[in-house]
């Protein structure tokens, strides 16, 4: 299945705490793709649930930073967290909605979802353009029951700014000094090599048409999509796969309640079950909103889903937060998102 770019919802209103005055009946987002099957989901129930119509372009977190910081977008996404700095130089709240994992696909005749083994040296040799062909002796070594092909490999990363690929060269950062000190870690980089597909679907879309190809998405659109995905050696030395248990593993490390504007970044996390390249997604809105009412709105639909959408998130291998951390969120939003009278505009105590 390939996902549509804007999510469509319908109907009705929903009263809010507030200023009298119309209902609000749509709210306006954009950003991060590695959520957008999930949101989806969300969004379809939630219309069931109450009418409000959510219209979320997943365009890449680079394009929903900037829109919310341009002020076109209720809220923006990204998986890519800012820091405090930049929080405070535009006047953001930044808070976690859930979490996931970055998966390696490949499209190599002959080899099964899971059976790749690759390790961090590996991949990021091959995404450097050091290691081209499928039976070099690296990958051979890592997999020496398995017949590989002898093809060239055709490497796809985003063309897009983009919170996967934050997470994904965060992680070959962490494990490459030749990727740290090379193309290095950014939402956007200068790619030694391959081609590029925008945005997670686009990137899918393209490792789905060329035969010995690799590419990175959101593990849901691996599963939506049917694709082969691969095992990576992570931090313990295990290989492990990628499934919702192993991305909540490295996920059990998070310090939420000490991280500065929750800023969190989940890649190569010790343990022996972690998923190297775990990452949570976040919702950026300013803490002074133009419209109160329909930042009202917004809080509403993501309260919603941290009450109703955890068992939506699972069955697409997403992680949900933790109570502690949608506490810790909750209480972000009393005391920081305030309207033109000072005010809370979300209550005490959701």
């Amino acid at each position: 299945m390939t996902w549509n770019k804007t999510l469509v919802t319908a109907i009705a209103a929903l009263s809010i705490w507030g200023s009298a005055g119309a209902a609000v009946d749509q709210i306006n987002g954009a950003g991060a793709t590695f959520p957008y099957p999930v949101y989806s989901k969300w969004a379809q129930a939630y219309q069931q649930a109450t009418g409000i119509r959510l219209n979320y372009q997943a365009i890449g977190s680079g394009g929903g930073i900037k829109q919310i910081e341009n002020k076109t977008v209720d809220f923006g996404a990204s998986d890519a967290p800012l820091k405090k700095d930049e929080l405070d130089k535009y006047g953001l709240l930044q808070f976690p909605m859930v979490m996931g994992g970055v998966v390696p696909v490949v499209h190599v005749q002959g080899i099964e979802p899971g059976k790749l083994r690759l390790n961090g040296d590996t991949l990021a040799k091959i995404y450097a353009g050091k290691i081209t062909n499928w039976n070099d002796p690296a990958i051979q070594k890592l997999n020496p029951d398995m017949d590989l092909p002898d093809a060239d490999i055709t490497v796809v990363h985003r063309s897009d700014g983009s919170g996967t690929t934050w997470n994904f060269t965060s992680y070959l950062s962490k494990v490459s000094d030749m990727w740290a000190n090379g193309p290095g870690h950014a939402k956007a980089l200068s790619w030694p090599t391959g081609v590029g597909g925008k945005g997670n679907q686009g990137v899918a879309s393209y490792v789905d048409r060329i035969k010995n190809s690799i590419g990175y998405v959101e593990y849901a659109y691996a599963l939506q999509n049917k694709m082969t995905y691969v095992s990576l050696k992570n931090k313990a030395g295990k290989f492990v796969q990628p499934t919702a248990a192993n991305f909540q593993a490295a996920a059990a490390n998070a310090d939420w309640a000490n991280a500065p504007g929750f800023y969190v970044v989940l890649t190569d996390q010790p343990g022996n079950k972690s998923w190297p390249i775990t990452a949570a997604t976040y919702i950026l809105m300013y803490k002074k909103p133009r419209n109160p009412q329909t930042a009202q709105a917004v809080l509403k639909f993501f309260d919603w889903a941290y009450e109703n959408g955890d068992q939506m998130a699972d069955k697409l291998d997403y992680v949900p937060m933790p109570d502690s951390a949608v506490k810790l969120v909750r209480d972000k939003w009393h005391s920081q998102i305030k309207g033109d009278d000072g005010q809370p505009i979300w209550p005490a105590k959701q």
